[in-house]
């Protein structure tokens, strides 16, 4: 059974291929720069060099594999996301049309069930959908807000600040993208499901950004105050930065399209993963603000 593995540098491919190679299996990896990957996993795997934007490589890639893990890589910033990100995914839906591939895992998001009104999530809505028609088994991994987003901003929490668009008292899931990794593992370890599948990565609990900050306050050992900024700011921001009008507005929509959405998946044992946001903020994001610290 070839696995095929695309952005297994990234916080949620990564952790995906270390199972993958825990699990005994050798994953074909689709990779821009293998340089990036440690020694170790390169010798273990096997290495597609190239770029998933480009149609040809990604059929190419895909030949002779049976399951895929399919995570979009396309930046939030990049002129037209949601159809730079349909086009990229174009080649994976063919090949599972044409039965070249039998099973895919998506990365996908809480949100994409509106379908349409949620920013950039639109496209993964779009891509859901096309997989949905091509007959393979499909896996859509429904996550909520990373961890991780909270390293995008590590200029503002040095200064004691988190800012979000987000309604800052409306409960929604929090996520270690490592926890996605090893759910995505499983997925495609897993030989027995079939179908169409939605399966939640909800995380431990449901947070607000109040909730947010009284937990970095206490795992960081600062204050960190929430600061809530209308969409007209982050528009502005967003155009300063030199943001085309189409990222802008992709941007902007998903918090957006997001204020008020109760997950389609409610949290069950099956959707709820481990990892805490105070225990992750302590062991990953302290230590990266300790060194922002002035002499």
């Amino acid at each position: 059974m070839t696995i095929v593995v695309t952005t297994p540098t990234g916080h949620v491919g990564s952790r995906a291929v270390r199972l993958l190679l825990q699990a005994g299996a050798r994953p074909r990896v689709l990779v821009r720069e293998p340089a990036r990957l440690d020694e170790h996993t390169r010798a273990q795997v096997d290495v597609h060099r190239g770029d998933l934007t480009d149609a040809g490589f990604v059929r190419t890639a895909l030949a002779g594999a049976r399951t895929v893990f399919w995570v979009d890589p396309t930046p939030h910033t990049t002129a037209d996301p949601i159809d730079v990100s349909l086009s990229t995914a174009a080649p994976l839906v063919s090949a599972a049309r044409a039965g070249d591939v039998e099973r895919v895992v998506l990365l996908s998001s809480i949100g994409a069930e509106k379908r349409h009104g949620v920013g950039h999530i639109d496209a993964l809505a779009g891509i859901e959908e096309e997989l949905d028609a091509t007959g393979a088994d499909v896996v859509h991994l429904r996550c909520a807000y990373f961890f991780t987003n909270l390293l995008l901003d590590l200029d503002g929490l040095s200064r004691g600040v988190l800012a979000t668009a987000f309604a800052p008292d409306h409960p929604m899931p929090w996520v270690d993208p490592r926890d996605v990794g090893d759910v995505a593992a499983a997925r495609l370890l897993c030989d027995t499901w079939r179908g169409r599948v939605v399966q939640a990565v909800h995380g431990p609990e449901d947070l607000t950004f109040r909730q947010v900050t009284r937990i970095l306050t206490t795992a960081l050992g600062r204050t960190v105050r929430l600061e809530s900024v209308g969409d007209e700011t982050v528009r502005e921001a967003l155009r300063a930065a030199g943001l085309p009008p189409s990222a802008v507005e992709a941007v902007v929509g998903m918090a957006a399209g997001s204020r008020g959405l109760v997950p389609e998946q409610p949290r069950t044992p099956v959707t709820t993963t481990p990892t805490r946001l105070d225990g992750w903020a302590h062991a990953e994001l302290r230590p990266l603000l300790e060194k922002r610290r002035p002499a």
